[in-house]
């Protein structure tokens, strides 16, 4: 259980605890009570600020607690329940907290409000109205999706605003079904924008996670689509990916329009030949919808068949079907532990395939890699007029930079681009997960924004884990298409 305490005209300033485990953690945006007072200087006059808003909340509490002049009753029935919930409530609080409340109480020909809410809403509605009176709650995670419903509802923005952060930080916590996949469909289905989009890049970023969790075959059809639509998936390679679509389809037996949409979103062209071809002989699920993907396993065949520059004179290289996506398999790249991250510069060098397509299975590609955590660009370094000094490449006040380049050139390179993909890890909830995702040509200096939340110098840093910066760098070769156009 955790405790968010806010104050509707406060700034947020969140802490969480890390484990469901932990004692209550107190979530504040902004003391009630000032330690020191603040002084101004106005036309010679001092002025001082002695605040005691936490005896206000105190008893304001109290006041809720207590029914002590009380002048509305709130309550609350559930469809098809028998269980009510009644409330003495006071219009004055209710009116300033929620102009929903206002706007009823306005109304209203008795002191008896009636207020009808689902079970999950009526289960926390106390928690709720506590909230309008001190502003803090204490809540756990499944009691997140009600408590933004009602402040949603009934338009409480402040406690709104800090749900949605509850649960944009705490979508790495362990919970037996899951939790992600739910509240990105409430985020969907409410509007809010942050909620829906957080979750969605968690779950793509964090994809192996979710495909061997009991939630992956509950996701619904909508979400599963725009996870196989994405090429920023983070996953150990497109095998596993139909492993778990495969797994989905049996578990929801979908229309056959949604089965044949979510298998023509595998790109089979990343997938090995030999495997293609045992999935062939093997699947009941694809030797069911065998004619639906047929065209895909042609092309995809001849993508291994062939050298990458011949299949650009004829095919359209650049659709989905040959373009990789964020594969952790060594094929693909490299993890980089990175003790100390801001003590100096350093480098290393690792090995990928020259691309997905069989034809190149044998070719390999070394690469040289070097961090530096203090970058400055050209622009922005110190100028020397001295004849002959040289410039520092390092210097402080710089900023984390990576460069990835190829120990050789070669022919082979012709017709493709290298695209690098730099994963930063993150500890949250005790849990390693994926916290960005930059992609460049050369340099993350071409992000600009590179590691630019994480405080290195910080021992308590998410971004260290042992005080070493946990990356893993994915090399993708994109295909130029040649296919001459025809006036």
């Amino acid at each position: 259980m955790q405790i968010v305490q806010t104050f509707p005209a406060l700034k947020s300033m969140y802490c969480f605890c890390p484990s469901p485990r932990s004692p209550p953690t107190v979530v504040s945006l902004q003391p009630f009570c000032m330690a020191k007072a603040e002084g101004a200087q106005d036309g010679g006059s001092h002025w001082d600020t002695i605040s005691h808003s936490l005896v206000l909340v105190q008893r304001l509490e109290a006041l809720l607690i207590q029914g002590n002049g009380s002048d509305v009753s709130l309550r609350v029935e559930t469809p098809n329940a028998d269980e009510v919930k009644v409330i003495q409530a006071h219009a004055l609080v209710l009116s300033l907290q929620s102009p929903v409340f206002e706007e009823i109480l306005l109304s209203r020909n008795s002191s008896m409000l009636v207020l009808r809410e689902s079970s999950d809403c009526a289960a926390v509605f106390d928690k709720f109205i506590r909230y309008l009176y001190c502003g803090e709650l204490s809540l756990r995670l499944d009691q997140a999706t009600p408590l933004h419903k009602l402040a949603t509802k009934y338009q409480v923005l402040s406690l709104q605003q800090g749900i949605t952060q509850y649960m944009t930080q705490n979508l790495a916590r362990d919970t037996p079904s899951g939790h992600v996949a739910g509240w990105y469909e409430y985020g969907l289905q409410a509007g809010d924008v942050t909620l829906r989009d957080s979750c969605l890049q968690y779950m793509a970023w964090n994809l192996s996670s979710l495909l061997q969790s009991g939630e992956w075959v509950t996701i619904s059809s909508q979400l599963l689509m725009s996870l196989l639509q994405r090429s920023d998936l983070v996953l150990q390679s497109e095998m596993e990916l139909f492993s778990a679509l495969e797994a989905w389809i049996i578990q929801n037996d979908p229309d056959g329009l949604t089965a044949e949409n979510a298998l023509r979103a595998v790109r089979y062209a990343m997938i090995p030949p030999r495997e293609l071809f045992l999935l062939q002989t093997q699947s009941t699920i694809l030797a069911r919808y065998q004619e639906s993907v047929r065209d895909l396993l042609y092309m995809s065949y001849q993508f291994h068949s062939a050298s990458p520059l011949q299949m650009a004179k004829y095919f359209d290289v650049n659709c989905s079907l040959f373009v990789p996506r964020n594969y952790l398999s060594p094929v693909w790249g490299s993890p980089w532990i990175i003790n100390n991250p801001t003590r100096d510069d350093r480098s290393m060098s690792f090995q990928t395939q020259l691309g997905p397509s069989n034809h190149d299975a044998n070719k390999r590609v070394t690469w040289n890699v070097l961090f530096s955590p203090r970058w400055l660009p050209l622009s922005m370094r110190p100028m020397y007029t001295e004849t002959g000094a040289m410039q520092p490449t390092r210097v402080d006040g710089g900023r984390p930079r990576i460069i990835i380049t190829p120990a050789t050139s070669s022919t082979d390179f012709a017709g493709v681009s290298f695209q690098k993909t730099v994963l930063v890890m993150a500890q949250q909830q005790g849990k390693v997960v994926v916290k960005h995702v930059y992609n460049f040509h050369q340099s993350t200096e071409e992000n600009g924004d590179f590691l630019a939340e994480a405080d290195l110098y910080r021992r308590t840093s998410e971004y260290l884990m042992d005080s070493s910066l946990f990356l893993h760098i994915v090399v993708k070769p994109l295909y130029q298409t040649l296919i001459s156009t025809k006036n």
